[in-house]
């Protein structure tokens, strides 16, 4: 099959070769603009054709760069960049360096992240994120590079991936609650899509409806990943007259807003409420009190993924791969039983 030439991007986004060109090279200082509408344009004829610049059709002729990209979609989540340290070791090990990019859902920085893929030699991508949650520009782009790629996700994967849920964790957290006395649990579903963190939010179904506590679904709460959200939306639940004794959340992030709701409102922890959260990071051996959690093994998992890599590198040919994460339940100072009534 022909290789994708300027002409052949020009042609598809409607502009000249010269626009594609300064689109490419990221050429802003010019006397005539190109307008976010036109880049957007050329950007996803580049994917669309999974068109490569000539420097890298010369890259590939001269051999390996020994370069992976790694995407990452939230920078703020510590629990991101856990996963990421163990990718930077186990590729440093391996003689391999990083191309570091972010995936914002906005489509602005979706196209500055494209047009870097296009011109940065790479071997393969790891994503930390299921691939069908990026931009579809983004997502489309990596389906027709061609290259191996791996995801860290808990959600369905369409290549080698690390099966990063936290499903086996939710009902052992769950249960953790249930022999303390709580019948009243709530979720802070927190996520910028739905379908995101699904794992916990069956899981912690499943386990009221099989424990006959189907009712404590009223105290589920859906909000953004947005800390300032999940902090409102606590608020709101535990200002209720009938409010859950004990909360879960989407992740360790998210917990702190909770469990400053909660002090807002004079509850204390754990002997009011009972709170927990997921992916255990740092900051969560220093909330006040210490924040139970079920930790993901962040940077294993990314270990993990550079090993799928390098396999699929050494055998190109190989059926998709699949890496279980290990989870661990982790109780620390924020859950506790239940207060007895009348006990303040």
């Amino acid at each position: 099959m022909r290789r994708p030439t300027q002409k052949d991007v020009a042609e598809k986004a409607g502009v000249s070769r010269s626009t594609v060109s300064y689109v490419l090279n990221d050429q802003d200082d010019l006397k005539i603009a190109i307008s976010d509408e036109t880049r957007q344009r050329v950007m996803q004829a580049i994917a669309d054709l999974g068109y490569e610049p000539d420097a890298r059709a010369q890259a590939l002729r001269r051999g390996n760069t020994n370069i992976v990209g790694v995407i990452i979609p939230v920078i703020e989540n510590p629990f991101f960049w856990q996963t990421l340290t163990g990718i930077t070791e186990a590729l440093r090990e391996a003689g391999y360096s990083l191309h570091l990019y972010h995936n914002p859902l906005d489509e602005r920085q979706g196209l500055y992240t494209v047009r870097e893929l296009t011109r940065q030699r790479v071997e393969g991508f790891i994503l930390l994120a299921a691939v069908k949650y990026m931009l579809p520009m983004l997502s489309d782009y990596l389906r027709k590079s061609g290259q191996p790629i791996v995801e860290i996700t808990a959600s369905a994967a369409e290549f080698d991936v690390v099966m990063h849920g936290y499903s086996s964790g939710t009902r052992a957290l769950m249960q953790h609650l249930f022999d303390l006395g709580h019948r009243k649990i709530g979720f802070i579903y927190g996520v910028t899509s739905e379908g995101q963190g699904v794992d916990r939010l069956t899981a912690y179904r499943q386990m009221l409806d099989e424990a006959g506590l189907s009712d404590s679904r009223r105290f589920e709460v859906h909000c953004s990943d947005q800390m300032h959200d999940a902090y409102t939306a606590a608020y709101t639940l535990l200002q209720q007259d009938d409010r859950p004794t004990a909360l879960l959340t989407i992740n360790d992030m998210l917990a702190i807003p909770v469990m400053r709701a909660a002090g807002d409102l004079g509850l204390s922890i754990p002997g009011d409420l009972s709170v927990a959260g997921f992916d255990d990071i740092p900051f969560a051996t220093y909330t006040m009190p210490r924040l139970t959690t079920v930790s993901g093994m962040a940077a294993q998992s990314g270990r993990d993924a550079v090993h799928l890599l390098l396999q699929r590198f050494a055998e190109p040919d190989l059926p998709r791969q699949v890496t279980a994460a290990e989870v661990e339940l982790i109780i620390r100072e924020s859950t506790g039983p239940v207060r007895p009534p009348g006990k303040g």
